[in-house]
């Protein structure tokens, strides 16, 4: 059962406020957590669904994309953190992964069970991936509708060219860069993936609204792979 289909709403936080981090403070060993970084204000758990999903967690209290405290000009950028974590899903997947077969995701209000902020770590979907590749020429350094849905949904879509998010923080860029989104933050899904071409790294970002009347509840998390088919595909 995955931690977001737990009935309290709240199991998360209380996860990271109740045990994490005052196991980090007092013994230095974060259980259940497999990481605290108290400077940096998160945390890093181990999802029950899948061999390679984690889950990063900011360390406040912070309901979710919603939250004004994502787009304060001090706020840390908990998605550059999560992308310097990925580590963790390549020692679950006990291979070394493409750089386009990792991302990152964060549900909308609507697609989502937990009220503390979480951002999915974990391998894409290997058809969503492929789509990704073979339309990278129609994204670019602004949003854009993406050519085609990706699993049954649309997405608009940015690229960053830089190895490291650094300051590029996807909250700030979606809530300035889409007509409307900064006051109507919650009803976004965001999915962050690595991205390759001519030797330059870089990311692709998605983002979708969800509308819930025609069966699209804002989960990015659909894009990902939490069985990480990538894994194999990078065996052979």
């Amino acid at each position: 059962m995955t931690l977001q289909a737990i009935a309290d709403e709240n199991a998360l936080w209380r996860i990271v406020s109740d045990q994490c981090v005052p196991d980090q403070k007092l013994n230095h060993m974060p259980n259940p957590c497999v990481a605290v970084d108290l400077a940096g204000g998160y945390a890093l758990l181990k999802d029950l669904v899948g061999r390679t999903q984690y889950l990063l967690l900011p360390t406040p209290r912070i309901s979710g994309i919603e939250s004004p405290a994502v787009l304060a000009s001090n706020a840390p950028n908990y998605w550059a953190d999560a992308w310097r974590e990925r580590h963790y899903v390549e020692e679950r997947a006990l291979h070394h992964l493409p750089r386009d077969a990792l991302g990152l995701a964060i549900n909308s209000i609507s697609g989502r069970s937990q009220n503390q902020l979480h951002i999915h770590i974990d391998c894409m979907r290997v058809d969503v991936t492929t789509a990704l590749r073979e339309h990278a020429a129609a994204v670019g350094p602004g949003w854009a509708k993406f050519p085609v849905p990706l699993v049954g949904h649309d997405y608009m879509a940015m690229r960053i060219d830089r190895p490291e998010l650094g300051a590029a923080n996807p909250f700030v860029l979606l809530a300035d860069g889409v007509a409307g989104a900064r006051g109507d933050m919650g009803h976004y899904t965001l999915v962050v993936v690595g991205y390759s071409a001519q030797g330059k790294d870089g990311f692709i970002v998605l983002a979708g609204h969800a509308t819930p009347a025609v069966g699209n509840w804002g989960e990015g998390e659909q894009l990902q792979d939490h069985d990480c088919a990538a894994a194999t595909a990078a065996s052979r």
